[in-house]
């Protein structure tokens, strides 16, 4: 799966919870999840939670953490299925 398809699939995943939609249809590697699409602490959860579903990984705390834009979750998401 090339970079372009997983941000696709992270889009989709993401839309239910943004809640700035303009930022949501404008939305790039640096598109941060809570300053700018307005996505609260615990809906990032399960934003978490759904990535793992959909791509059927486990992401730990560290990782969880440092989640915080399209960027780092497309980089910790590639870590995760390259480690499979």
């Amino acid at each position: 799966m090339d970079r372009k398809e997983l941000t696709e699939k992270l889009k989709n995943i993401i839309k239910p919870y943004a809640a700035d939609t303009d930022a949501y249809e404008n939305l790039s590697e640096e598109t941060d999840f809570i300053n700018d699409l307005k996505i609260n602490s615990a809906n990032l959860v399960d934003i978490v939670l759904d990535i793992e579903e959909q791509f059927d990984v486990v992401i730990d705390n560290a990782d969880m953490e440092r989640m915080l834009d399209v960027k780092t979750a497309v980089e910790i998401i590639e870590t995760k299925l390259a480690a499979k």
